[in-house]
Parts: structure tokens; sequence; C-alpha cells
């Protein structure tokens, strides 16, 4: 058994990320530029948000941080978004998730510029992406391909099965994974919450996506031998016997699922780190197609 080290494979990524940063600036060349509005003081957006800032420095991107009080109207934050749009400077940027209630998420993304959206969820590269038309793949199933593809995971005729959705992570991992493309040409079936006799399907499955959001859903008894296993699940559950009062986990049931799987995603430590690797990377093809 094999664990897709996502940490690892993300830190791998960032290295080579500042390597080429270097030669950009070797050449006399722009340098990226991350741009991301947060609204309000949500704890887990701040503290993801700000791993994108430390990221952005450690590989030399420019980064700024455009911080909003909780009772920004829509207008204010369109305004905001506006002047990104226009900034020659700013490569790419990301309006972080979830807004407060007041405010049109749809509206907002829809506001952003495509040739700036470096998160991949304005509908032009979610069509370009369905299309395999050269565009911003949204940075969890990025990740997802980049970690299939660095650890040899053969997915050319091989049946996945996706258990999951969201559009965020289900719906474009089963319209990746079933194009003609370098991890790809898969067959792919899509599962979620109206998916009769799941079991029967996840057992025939050679590659699981569990992306739905219930801890250690997906049991030994529903893969079969010499599976792989990709976790994109983290709940929090209570336990007292650690410091933090709580302990992290996934979709899958680890502990169950590794003895029969040949490759697995940690949890955490696997999926999660990836996401701000490849948002890296797409600021820099952003940049690169500006320049």
């Amino acid at each position: 058994m094999t664990i897709l080290d996502g940490k690892k494979t993300a830190a791998d990524i960032k290295e080579e990320l500042a390597l080429e940063v270097v030669e950009l600036k070797n050449k006399g060349k722009k340098v990226p530029h991350l741009a991301a509005i947060i609204v309000g003081n949500d704890g887990a957006s701040l503290t993801y948000v700000n791993a994108k800032v430390k990221a952005c420095e450690r590989v030399g991107f420019e980064s700024t941080l455009i911080r909003l009080p909780d009772d920004t109207t829509e207008e204010s934050l369109l305004n905001e978004i506006n002047i990104l749009n226009v900034d020659s400077d700013i490569d790419g940027f990301i309006v972080q998730l979830p807004l407060p209630k007041h405010i049109d998420e749809q509206k907002i993304l829809m506001a952003v510029d495509p040739d700036k959206d470096v998160d991949g969820f304005h509908p032009t590269n979610v069509g370009k992406m369905a299309l395999n038309l050269p565009t911003f793949i949204s940075a969890t199933p990025f990740g997802i391909l980049e970690l299939l593809y660095r650890y040899n995971v053969e997915t050319s005729g091989k049946h996945v099965v996706v258990i999951g959705r969201s559009h965020i992570v289900g719906s474009p991992m089963s319209i990746l994974l079933s194009q003609k493309r370098r991890i790809g040409n898969a067959t792919v079936t899509i599962t979620h919450s109206r998916t009769k006799n799941l079991k029967e399907l996840t057992l025939q499955a050679d590659i699981i996506i569990a992306a739905l959001g219930i801890p250690e859903f997906l049991k030994a008894d529903m893969v079969k031998d010499d599976v792989t296993v990709i976790d994109v699940g983290i709940t929090r559950i209570a336990d007292s016997s650690k410091k933090s009062g709580f302990r992290l986990v996934g979709d899958v049931a680890f502990n169950e699922v590794s003895e029969k799987a040949s490759f697995i995603t940690p949890v955490p430590g696997g999926v999660g780190p990836m996401t701000i690797a490849m948002l890296l990377k797409n600021t820099l093809l952003a940049c690169e197609r500006k320049n």
C-alpha cells in the first residue's frame, strides 16, 4: 500500500514554482501576483487565506489580501472585484467562500474576469474544462489529477466511482477523468445521495473518489482489493485525548480501507495541501498567459 502524500507533493510543487520565479526575475520578467478578498471573520476562511498568503511568500509571488467587514454590501464587493479585474499588476485573484448570507455568491463569481479566475469557478472556465480546452481547473480537482500523475496511478481504461456531485469536486472530477488526457480515459460512474446499491458500484471500482462530507462513510467491505482511494472529505470530530479537543477525519475509514488499497490519500495531509499548491500553479499560468 502506497500513501499518496499530498503534503510532500505540494512541497515539491512549491519548490518547482520558486525556481520558476527565480528564472522569471533573472530574465527581468514579471513575478506572478495573487490577490484574495475575504469578507467577514470566519475562522476557517481566515486560516485558509493566511495559508495562501504565506505560500505566495514562500515561492516568491506577490500577494495582496483585501479584508472587508461582515456588513460589506454586495455592491461594495462587486466594486472591489472590478478594481482587481482592471488592475494590470494582479494576475489572478480569488474571493474566499463562503460569503455572508446577504451576498449572492453566484453573482460574485460571475463578476470575476475569467482570465483572472484562478479558482476556476467562473462558468466560462467550467465550460472550457468540460470541453477539454486550455483553462484554469479548480484547485482541488487539479490537485487530485497531479497526485495521480506523480504517483503513476494508471487511470486509462479503469472504472472510477465518484461519491458526491458537488460543483467544486465531484462533478468536475467525473468530467476530467473521463476525458482524453494524460490522467483520464477512465470510465466514470458518479454517485450521490439518491444512488441505489452504492456498495455494488464501489465494489466494482478500480479508483474511488470520496467527496460527500460524511465522516468515515467508505468502509472496507465497500471496496475491492488493490483499489485506489482519494479521500476529499475533512470533518472535525470531538476527541478529548487530543490537545486541540478534536481530530480530523475524512470520508474514508482509513485504518480499515488502507489494508485493502494499493494507493490511498490520508486525512489530513492528502488532498488538502495540494489545493493551495495548484492555486499557485494557476496563478503562474495566468501570469504567463498575460505576459
